[in-house]
């Protein structure tokens, strides 16, 4: 496949961009080889600078939930474009895509909206500590919360696909009050809180994402609430990833939980720099101005972002479309399990809705642990072989895929023939 202008970018980009990206991910290092730049994208396909054309199953790590370039959803901007930019002042948008918001998580009396899952995830944080006036907080091995300093802590995303165990420049005192448990084990949740006092919240992803898809056992998630109920700990769900993904009420909608305060992202900017969070109107009446807890945002609320955040929620409920996800990942997972054997492989396949990953493993994938038994060698020569073959993935073992709602049945033979060679190019070079 030729790469030509992708290469001369990537050159030319390292003089005045660190590593000639904005997010460390995009520049391959854990696959090797030239990072694909993007020229533009429409429906599931996605086409680089030097024309060559992918189906697309990154859709920009989640939010392209629609595919690129939605109709309905391009129609909203442009008409939100003509009125303005952005205000400094609260806008109609804000409220109404607040309401649908609030209207789709039961636990939601109220919701702030920032620019990112990070700022949605470090001020949910703030919020908790606030509301409680205690300090800790218990997170879960392999999940990320974005980039804030007390979250840079066996966290997974960017970190486990570049070997970083931690970050550099995170003081020991911003961790202090950061208390690790096991994903998928109460009992490491238990230990925490009966060790540790003054625990604000437990935050998780209900789904995590960022160590690959890992499913949570249902029991464990329900004792997760119970517990933290009983306690008096608030339990934080970052659902940046899996809202509106796994169902138009979240995770929590299929799992039967209901978060204390939720943290949004993704799929409720619809290709725009938002974030949200979001808690009954007890614990969100902390935050100024009606409360003590202090977080602000030039930007935020911005009105064309808010004007396509609202075109993606209508679409996403009036399409419904999470049944067919459900198929549509099937399937996938039928064609990699399928070709893996076909060829000695081991693997694993976990998904959830509109979000899967395959594991270049023999163990059951239930944890950050048992992820990093993951072949990373046989992820590279598939990740080659799927790129060659028109099928855009995350250049990591650890990084979710996505699917789209516009993924047609043409698509779904592709990426069936794309993998299937791509296996047996993995089996032709590891397999002894």
């Amino acid at each position: 496949m030729n790469l030509e202008k992708s290469l001369e970018l990537f050159i030319k980009g390292q003089k005045h961009l660190v590593g000639a990206v904005n997010s460390p991910v995009r520049a391959y290092k854990s696959v090797g080889g030239v990072p694909l730049f993007i020229k533009k994208a429409k429906g599931s396909k996605i086409i680089d600078v030097d024309r060559n054309r992918y189906i697309d199953l990154v859709l920009s790590y989640g939010p392209m939930i629609l595919g690129h370039r939605d109709k309905r959803v391009e129609k909203s901007i442009l008409k939100a474009l003509k009125n303005g930019y952005t205000f400094g002042a609260t806008s109609k948008g804000e409220i109404k895509i607040a309401k649908m918001v609030c209207d789709a998580f039961p636990g939601m009396d109220k919701v702030r909206f920032v620019n990112s899952g990070t700022e949605a995830v470090l001020s949910a944080l703030r919020l908790a500590r606030a509301y409680t006036n205690k300090d800790k907080i218990i997170k879960f091995s392999g999940c990320y919360h974005g980039h804030s300093d007390a979250l840079l802590v066996a966290a997974g995303s960017g970190l486990v696909t570049l070997s970083i165990p931690g970050s550099k420049g995170v003081p020991t005192d911003a961790i202090k009050n950061t208390l690790i448990a096991e994903y998928n084990n109460i009992e490491s949740v238990k230990n925490q809180i009966n060790n540790h006092e003054d625990i604000a919240a437990v935050i998780i992803e209900p789904i995590a994402g960022n160590m690959g898809v890992v499913l949570p056992n249902q029991e464990f998630i329900s004792e997760l609430r119970k517990i933290t109920k009983e306690k008096g700990i608030l339990l934080i769900l970052d659902e940046v990833m899996t809202g509106y993904r796994s169902k138009y009420g979240g995770a929590q909608e299929l799992l039967g939980i209901e978060a204390d305060i939720t943290c949004l992202g993704k799929v409720i900017g619809g290709g725009f720099p938002v974030g949200a969070y979001g808690a009954r109107n007890e614990i969100m009446e902390t935050v100024a101005p009606l409360g003590d807890m202090y977080q602000a945002g030039t930007l935020s609320g911005n009105p064309i972002a808010m004007a396509c955040g609202i075109a993606t929620l209508k679409e996403l409920k009036k399409q419904d479309p999470y049944d067919d996800f459900n198929k549509v990942a099937e399937k996938i997972e039928t064609f990699l399990l399928e070709a893996a054997k076909e060829n000695n492989i081991d693997l694993q396949v976990n998904r959830f809705g509109s979000m899967m990953s395959p594991f270049f493993s023999s163990e059951d994938i239930v944890d950050f642990k048992s992820a990093q038994t993951s072949d990373t060698e046989k992820f590279k020569t598939f990740f080659w072989n799927m790129i060659d073959n028109g099928v855009f993935l995350p250049p990591s073992q650890f990084e979710a895929w996505f699917l789209s709602t516009v993924l047609s049945k043409k698509d779904l033979k592709n990426i069936e023939k794309a993998i299937k060679v791509s296996m047996k190019a993995v089996a032709d070079k590891h397999n002894s």
